[in-house]
């Protein structure tokens, strides 16, 4: 037996069950491995990995193919971030707008607005977007830091102890 053949009668049941769903169906057996949207997959591991360019380049190409509503909301939710990353704040902006014209629950689609307008200094809404996405989803530890981000621009934390280096200056020019 050559080794594709072992590998097949290792997993038999695999083979049974491709073959029995084939023949209950009546059509040729298709068998999908990995993501149903490759691009919008790899363009997400491209952002996660901080390579906003790669990430927004697969995404848009994911976004065109996207097979539902829920590929392309998710698609549009990365856009935002990846726009944002990549200091494109008005473009990221708007396709948040888009994600909640679509789906007015999707937190992450808040999470993102929220640190695009964060960046602009637009404060006011900044709140609003967290207060919502805080709403939805209260324990999210992304939005726990774009608050967190929110706070130390707006009330940025004043140190409690100061401390004086005249004396080591003055020990430093007697030497």
């Amino acid at each position: 037996m050559n080794k594709v053949t072992t590998q097949w009668l290792k997993c038999p049941v695999v083979v049974c069950l491709c073959l029995a769903a084939a023949v209950a169906q009546g059509q040729e057996s298709k068998t999908i491995l990995g993501p149903n949207n490759p691009d919008l997959h790899h363009g997400t591991q491209a952002l996660l990995a901080g390579n906003a360019e790669e990430g927004v380049r697969l995404t848009l190409l994911g976004v065109q193919r996207a097979a539902n509503s829920r590929e392309r909301i998710a698609g549009m939710s990365n856009l935002c971030a990846g726009y944002i990353m990549l200091e494109q704040y008005e473009i990221g902006l708007s396709y948040c707008d888009q994600v909640l014209a679509e789906n007015d629950q999707h937190w992450r689609a808040y999470n993102n607005r929220a640190l695009g307008y964060l960046k602009l200094g637009r404060y006011e809404e900044t709140e609003a977007d967290l207060q919502k996405a805080e709403a939805i989803a209260p324990n999210a530890r992304t939005v726990k830091v774009v608050r967190s981000m929110l706070l130390d621009a707006t009330n940025p934390v004043a140190p409690l102890i100061v401390i004086d280096d005249r004396r080591q200056a003055a020990d430093d020019d007697e030497k």
